[in-house]
C-alpha cells in the first residue's frame, strides 16, 4: 500500500522527514527572550546561529532552567553565555536510527540538521517516532 509523501520504503534518513522545530537563535539573543521563544513554540531547544546562519551552539531548556537556578538573571544573560558550544550536529543523510542512538545515548529532544553548511532546523525525538511509524511528509 503507497501513502501520499512516504517513500515506499519507509522512511530511512533525517533528510526524508521535515523537522518540526524551525526554531534558530542568534548569539546575541537575550536569554529572557530565547526562554520566551522556546516556550512559545513549544520546543525543548533550538541552534545558536552566528550572522551568518552557522551554528555555534545549542541552547536548551536545560541551560536556562540552570542560568536561573544559579541565581542568573535571564534579561542580563545572551544565548552565546549560557549556550552548550560545539552541538552534535547531523546531516540530512543521517540514518534515522543513527540520530535516535545520539539521542538516547547523549538525552538529546532535539538534534540540529546541517544542510549545505547552515542549520534550518531541528528534528525531534517526535519527528523521529513520526517516521519510524510512517506518518508525515517525506520532504522539505
Amino acid at each position: 500500500m503507497s501513502i501520499p509523501g512516504i517513500p515506499g520504503e519507509g522512511f530511512k534518513t533525517v533528510g526524508q522527514i521535515n523537522g518540526t522545530d524551525l526554531t534558530l537563535v542568534g548569539v546575541g539573543q537575550d536569554a529572557m527572550a530565547v526562554a520566551v521563544e522556546l516556550l512559545s513554540n513549544h520546543a525543548a531547544g533550538a541552534p545558536v546561529v552566528d550572522g551568518e546562519g552557522k551554528i555555534v551552539g545549542f541552547i536548551s531548556e536545560i541551560d536556562l532552567l540552570d542560568a536561573i537556578e544559579s541565581g542568573k538573571d535571564l534579561e542580563r544573560l545572551h544565548a552565546q553565555d549560557i549556550m552548550t558550544k560545539n552541538p552534535v550536529i547531523v546531516q540530512g543523510s543521517t540514518t534515522l536510527a543513527d540520530a535516535f542512538k545520539l539521542m538516547k545515548e547523549n538525552n538529546f529532544v532535539d538534534l540540529p540538521v546541517e544542510h549545505e553548511g547552515r542549520v534550518l532546523y531541528s528534528v525531534s525525538r517526535h519527528d523521529l517516532l513520526r517516521a519510524l511509524i510512517g506518518l508525515g511528509p517525506s520532504e522539505h
